[in-house]
């Protein structure tokens, strides 16, 4: 003899399977965010460590004095 389910376990059935493939998909994606971060920090601290090596030139150390005393000069 064969047993149909009822339509609302059918129901309760296939929001479950949903639910599950949802919670997997996004338990996939946990650590892309993350990675962007790092990525992203990474792009900081090397363009960081360009300026530093740029300004630490005499030219650079020269331009940016006469900057600076010009725009302190008063008249």
């Amino acid at each position: 003899m064969i047993h149909a389910r009822p339509t609302t376990e059918l129901r309760h059935g296939r929001l479950r399977r949903a639910i599950v493939r949802r919670v997997r998909s996004v338990a996939r994606e946990r650590g892309a965010a993350t990675a962007e971060y790092a990525v992203a920090t990474m792009a900081a601290v090397g363009f960081a460590g360009l300026l530093v090596v740029i300004l630490r030139g005499d030219e650079v150390r020269g331009i940016l004095t006469d900057l600076v005393r010009n725009a302190l000069t008063v008249g």
